[in-house]
């Protein structure tokens, strides 16, 4: 069988479909987004707002399950929805219109791709829709959120006469609480992602590169139905400390580290975001990885085993594994953030770096990643490790499962 040709490789493809090895989750989507909308809908109510204007694309996702041209959304917003506390959900210029929105309607331009030098103009216009909308959901109240927009758009509201707040703080709140439903998103976009971890585990030898591993990754989410990556974090051999480098075309070598962070938005929107560190042989691994390893393994389970409902992000902080000041400055920027549809509030930073910008507790419902990155300055290896938990009413429940390597743990 001659597998070389394109139509045979997806053809005679066994692997990717998960839903061909494991069921599917039992999953309400109708009880799913009543969920996240009255998430939404109650924050507007403690900010006292009467509506939200949302242009994320993730934010759009999460409102009316709008997910078309997300990431060209991301940098080139086209697509808005006004989000009110009571009235319809109206979602503007969209180019596919099969969401949870209860109308679309057509909009102005948001970006200059769009708008030009006559975005004023379209924040104008913009502003005057709001107050429309206001009117035609019949309150006078004249508090609105905004999420990340043009000045323009911010300016020309006020001049209406309308408060603008915010409303990346409303988003963000909203999301911190996963129901049952989304836990059940979230579990199954970790399993898709730990497919193609075993995938590019199995392809691991000398002389393949970063971005054919990294290749794997990206074609398991996506023949499971999967968004996108935020990154391409997979380095190898002197790219992996320090750490942020993306994949390129260098070939692995044997007794080279590859390290990697999937960072993907997986199946539903959801996020799956799993940090591993392997050995490429037939070399063995040295004393020095095997230290590292160790290190990054233990700093994950101390850090873990601290999590549990009620306890403060500056308790966590205090109380949270030291490495030795040698890998401070290579470290990983936070040694904890949440998750949903992407990174979400709250972060933590390492204690050397200082203070946290805001404190708050963990919440059961929370879905949370522990990380570590150990990798002294001016050395070759450095060594990434990520877990996934949920935050339970006792304590936390491990939903990553892939691994750890055996082989730099001895």
């Amino acid at each position: 069988m001659n597998l070389s040709h394109p139509d045979l490789l997806v053809a005679h493809d066994s692997w990717s479909d998960l839903s061909m090895i494991r069921p599917m989750p039992d999953i309400d989507f109708a009880r799913l987004h009543q969920y996240r909308m009255t998430r939404l809908k109650d924050e507007l109510k403690k900010a006292g707002a009467a509506m939200c204007l949302l242009i994320s694309p993730v934010s759009l996702r999460y409102a009316v399950d709008y997910r078309c041209y997300g990431l060209f959304q991301s940098h080139i917003p086209t697509s808005y929805a006004f989000v009110p506390v009571d009235g319809p959900v109206c979602l503007y210029n969209a180019y596919d219109t099969n969401s949870n929105a209860d109308e679309n309607r057509k909009g102005h331009a948001l970006s200059f791709f769009d708008g030009g030098f006559h975005l004023g103009d379209s924040a104008n216009a913009i502003a005057d829709d709001v107050v429309n909308y206001l009117h035609e959901i019949g309150t006078d109240n004249r508090r609105v959120a905004i999420e990340y927009v043009n000045p323009s758009i911010t300016q020309a509201m006020e001049k209406k006469g309308l408060e603008v707040i915010d409303g990346v703080r409303i988003s963000e709140h909203a999301k911190v609480i996963k129901s049952a439903d989304e836990v059940e998103c979230i579990r199954w976009a970790i399993a898709v992602a730990e497919l193609g971890i075993s995938k590019l585990k199995q392809a691991l030898q000398p002389g393949v590169t970063e971005v054919q591993l990294w290749g794997l990754l990206n074609y398991a989410n996506l023949a499971n139905d999967g968004d996108w990556h935020d990154g391409r974090m997979l380095a190898s051999g002197s790219r992996i400390n320090p750490w942020l480098q993306e994949a390129s075309m260098r070939k692995i070598e044997s007794g080279d580290l590859v390290g990697f962070d999937t960072d993907m938005i997986g199946p539903f929107g959801y996020f799956a975001d799993i940090s591993r560190t392997l050995h490429c042989g037939p070399g063995k691994p040295s004393s020095r990885q095997k230290e590292i390893y160790r290190i990054a393994h233990a700093e994950i389970q101390h850090n873990m085993n601290l999590i549990r409902p009620g306890l403060q992000f500056s308790e966590f902080q205090l109380q949270s594994y030291r490495t030795d000041e040698i890998y401070h400055e290579n470290s990983y920027p936070c040694i904890l953030h949440a998750v949903g549809m992407c990174d979400e509030y709250p972060r933590i930073n390492p204690v050397f770096r200082g203070t946290n910008p805001y404190d708050g507790e963990f919440q059961a419902g929370m879905v949370l990643c522990i990380e570590s990155y150990v990798g002294a300055k001016g050395e070759r290896d450095g060594v990434k490790l990520e877990e996934q938990i949920l935050v339970t009413e006792t304590g936390y429940e491990l939903l990553t499962s892939f691994p750890f390597e055996d082989n730099l743990l001895d």
